[in-house]
């Protein structure tokens, strides 16, 4: 059923990070760019890179390059197609299915930069997720770790198997924002007002849109390869699989 408002999508890797393949129908079309009424492909943000996969229209293969929030409306999701020539129209049912492998990377390093975070309680001044490694730069005018003690305290954190949890909260929002927030100059979004939290028990509780894993033992193994120094208060942390 196409959904009233074609300006809002159900992100449905919110209550799933874990689905890998959906149905859903078009609600809007521009050029090689589709919106749909429901999606599991996570739009990107927060450091985390779109989702990419392949949708199955009218019977055709078609592949889906990139995911993202729209400018103007930012609970509809566009799906960037490589077909440049789509002739297809709103109504259209879609059958999606994301790079699974692509994503869980994603999601094992997502959490994994939550871990940093817990380890080096200061400012974080900007990110980048990939299905390799990740990046965390952080407001450290000197750092007080090296590379070999950032990868023995993570990966003991990993072993230790904690379990995570994803969750909204709908009241003292603001509250929450201003306590558990670490990004400078970053607000996560309000949604139907509420915030979606992510809580790895006993280590690390924070407010998160992207994707996770449900356990630390899902990582594996990493590595702290790069510690740099970017600017006059700002540390460049460079995490990849072992």
């Amino acid at each position: 059923m196409i959904m009233e408002n074609e300006n809002r999508t159900v992100r449905l890797f919110e209550d799933d990070a874990y689905l890998q393949s959906f149905e859903g129908e078009i609600v809007d079309v521009r050029g090689n760019e589709i919106a749909l009424n429901q999606t599991c492909f996570y739009p990107g943000g927060g450091g985390q890179k779109g989702d990419t996969g392949r949708f199955l229209i009218n019977g055709q293969s078609v592949v889906v390059a990139d995911t993202f929030s729209d400018q103007s409306h930012p609970l509809k999701i566009w799906h960037r197609c490589e077909d440049a020539d789509l002739a297809v129209q709103p109504g259209v049912s879609v059958g999606g299915e994301i790079d699974w492998d692509r994503r869980y990377a994603h999601m094992k390093m997502h959490t994994c930069l939550h871990l940093l975070c817990s380890l080096l309680p200061v400012r974080v001044t900007g990110c980048g997720i990939s299905a390799e490694k990740a990046r965390l730069d952080l407001d450290m005018p000197e750092s007080t770790i090296n590379k070999a003690e950032v990868t023995e305290l993570l990966n003991k954190l990993i072993a230790a198997d904690s379990p995570v949890r994803q969750f909204r909260i709908t009241e003292n929002v603001e509250k929450t924002i201003e306590e558990f927030v670490r990004t400078a100059a970053v607000t996560p979004p309000v949604i139907d007002g509420g915030i979606s939290m992510v809580e790895v028990e006993g280590v690390d509780l924070q407010p998160c849109g992207g994707t996770h894993v449900s356990r630390l033992s899902e990582i594996g193994d990493v590595t702290c390869r790069k510690i740099e120094k970017k600017s006059r208060h700002n540390r460049r942390f460079t995490i990849a699989f072992s």
